[in-house]
């Protein structure tokens, strides 16, 4: 599917030079041209671009004021292309992705063409995501009215999480996970070879997986119990975890109650 491109500017001049660079581009669709400011709010909404190469200086409204009228948030994606560089810092303030200071030449052009067709892609990729989100917290809704009588932690047990990367959205299923790690404001995936990085907190992690399946043993970790090969003790009351894939953890004396509890009689003091 083609993106959608709104040319605002209001000499036509310039108007002729971006569409004659993009009548030479495949996958663009020029969806209209706008010769002011008030054209160009009117033409954002009734048309929906993906794109606007949007000029500054123009009669009615500046192309700070379109996007004020329009609202940052339901702008497309902002190329400003003008001939006044004092704007610059303003634009990029103005979320803009780009900024083509005339005259350019068609190699400049293609760059930034291409950095908007990502960050449209991006955009697209993103509220999929939003739309997977939501689907999978209904079918939870859902779940849980079936299962209303069961304890709250096993409705809310997480079987599933949602990935994404790049320029691809998909699910991790929690019973695959091998080990969970701390990084900051996120938590590292580990899926045998692969890792992934998400957006999450180690205590909403541990709270929402399996507690049958998956235990803290350190401040920066969560494993799956399934693939612990064996326990060792190492010093004052702390445990080396020797996994089945040759890694080796550690096992801090803090959260051993947690770990003793899961394994039961099988994971005993040394």
């Amino acid at each position: 599917m083609p993106v959608r491109i709104l040319i605002v500017d209001d000499e036509p001049l310039a108007r002729d030079t971006v569409r004659l660079l993009l009548d030479e581009q495949e996958g663009v669709e020029i969806v209209g041209e706008a010769k002011n400011g008030d054209e160009a709010v009117e033409m954002i909404g009734s048309e929906n671009p993906d794109i606007v190469f949007l000029d500054i200086q123009m009669p009615g409204k500046t192309g700070f004021e379109v996007i004020e009228a329009v609202g940052a948030e339901n702008m497309p994606v902002i190329v400003f292309a003008t001939a006044y560089d004092e704007y610059a810092l303003k634009a990029f303030e103005a979320q803009a992705l780009d900024y083509l200071l005339k005259p350019y030449d068609d190699e400049r052009f293609e760059e930034a063409l291409s950095r908007a067709r990502k960050r449209v892609s991006e955009r697209k990729i993103g509220s999929l995501s939003d739309q997977l989100v939501a689907l999978v917290a209904d079918h939870k809704v859902e779940k849980r009215v079936e299962r209303s009588a069961g304890p709250i932690e096993v409705r809310d047990r997480l079987e599933r999480i949602l990935i994404k990367e790049r320029d691809s959205v998909f699910f991790v299923k929690t019973e695959n996970i091998d080990l969970i790690e701390a990084a900051k404001d996120y938590v590292v995936i580990h899926v045998g070879q692969k890792t992934h990085l998400i957006r999450e907190t180690m205590a909403r992690m541990e709270k929402r997986l399996n507690p049958d399946l998956f235990v803290r043993i350190h401040r920066s970790s969560i494993v799956n119990i399934e693939r612990i090969k064996e326990l060792k003790s190492y010093f004052h009351g702390d445990y080396i975890v020797y996994m089945k894939d040759g890694s080796e953890l550690k096992l801090s004396r803090r959260y051993w109650s947690r770990v003793e509890e899961v394994l039961g009689s099988s994971a005993t003091k040394n």
